[in-house]
């Protein structure tokens, strides 16, 4: 048997979906001219399929921030801050972290992937009950592996379920760990946490909240869905990602209990990986200043998130269960979606291809995100985009809305 030979159901796939045109799991992005805009071969095309909520990459602020910490600091840090130390950066952004969250602790890490690898990995050992949201991230079920806990999953955003399966545990529900997601970057939703946080306070538990998709984007500040539901004294660790609304690279755990700060000699992640670049952390910071500033970041956000899930609505497509700056729209079959994928990118449209088993429930999705940079004219762009290719295609390509919520 050779090495790779295991890969060859993913092997011929891949073949096929670069013989076929376009690959959409390897799409090239030849030229990137503004937030919003860029380039894919000859097609000039809005990027609405970037996570770049806020609009904050070519931010002046954030880009003369990072060439100056270039120039002063270098490319890079070449360890990890364990062994080569901390630079006064990464320490800066932790505190700025922690007063932006008003908690007492704040651990910055490399990615978002290795934030939550390296948090929930530490807390979670052989010894603990992991109960997580069903359509939670990848770095989620990987680092509850990592741990070797023992995970017990519930049904998507139904906190009636996590209850169930708390209570079967009985006192151990006590010490249990919970995670759920703010923002699901997949269909757009987010977590019933009024009702997790009631069911905490009875039967115990620790909570944790990746707020990757939605620290910058809900909350009257931006610190995400746990202040937009007035739940923050609740949740004991808010994880996020940099590379979302703060138009960067990086990961950050919050706690509401300094006794957080032994995982950085716990956390194997943290203690092993090379530690953010400069130009990344000073970008980060400059960032951070600019959402707590600027609020009508995020109404820009969501009114073009109106605008797009209205207009997609009304073409007959079916969008995801709420409006959101994440705007799935389901397309019939996997060859579908991904023809459909294709025709948008020649219409000047670029977004996300997802397919099963990635997409909940099995369906095919083309995955919109909005950013508050995107333009009126541009959000009317993208819709007469998806307008001109409902009128050609056949009526197998609009899926059925209530596959979004099975």
């Amino acid at each position: 048997m050779g090495l790779y030979d295991q890969f060859l159901r993913l092997a011929d796939e891949r073949q096929q979906f670069q013989s076929s045109g376009l690959n959409p799991f390897g799409t090239c992005i030849d030229e990137i001219y503004s937030a919003t805009t860029g380039r894919i071969g000859t097609h000039p095309v809005i990027l609405a399929g970037t996570n770049n909520y806020l609009g904050l990459t070519f931010d002046q602020d954030a880009i003369a921030a990072a060439c100056q910490a270039l120039t002063h600091e270098g490319t890079g840090t070449t360890g990890s801050r364990m062994a080569n130390g901390s630079y006064g950066a990464h320490l800066a952004l932790e505190t700025e972290l922690a007063a932006f969250f008003d908690r007492p602790s704040a651990i910055v890490f490399s990615t978002g992937y290795v934030a939550n690898l390296g948090i929930i990995s530490a807390l979670a050992n052989s010894k603990t009950n992991v109960l997580l949201d069903a359509d939670c991230h990848a770095s989620i079920y990987d680092a509850c592996v990592l741990g070797g806990a023992k995970v017990i999953r519930f049904r998507h955003n139904d906190a009636s379920d996590l209850e169930r399966r708390m209570l079967r545990l009985g006192d151990a529900a006590k010490e249990a760990l919970i995670i759920v997601e703010g923002i699901y970057s997949m269909l757009g939703d987010v977590a019933p946490l009024k009702e997790i946080v009631e069911i905490k306070r009875r039967l115990g538990g620790f909570l944790l909240v990746d707020e990757a998709h939605s620290f910058g984007v809900m909350g009257e500040t931006g610190r995400g869905l746990a202040q937009a539901l007035d739940v923050e004294e609740d949740v004991d660790i808010v994880l996020g990602t940099f590379s979302k609304s703060l138009a960067s690279i990086g990961g950050f755990a919050v706690g509401n209990d300094p006794a957080m700060e032994v995982l950085r000699y716990a956390s194997r992640p943290y203690i092993f990986t090379a530690s953010p670049s400069p130009s990344a952390i000073a970008s980060v910071r400059s960032s951070l200043r600019t959402i707590a500033s600027h609020p009508e970041l995020r109404e820009s956000l969501w009114r073009n998130a109106n605008r797009l899930y209205a207009g997609l609505a009304a073409l007959g497509f079916a969008v995801g269960p709420r409006v959101s700056p994440v705007i799935p729209v389901m397309i019939g079959s996997k060859e579908q979606g991904t023809a459909f994928w294709r025709a948008l990118i020649e219409q000047g449209v670029y977004v996300n291809l997802v397919l099963p088993p990635a997409a909940p429930s099995g369906v095919t999705l083309v995955r919109c995100s909005v950013s508050a940079a995107h333009t009126d004219e541009q959000i009317d762009a993208v819709i007469q985009a998806f307008a001109v290719l409902r009128d050609r295609q056949s009526p197998e390509l609009m899926a059925n809305p209530a596959e979004l919520t099975d």
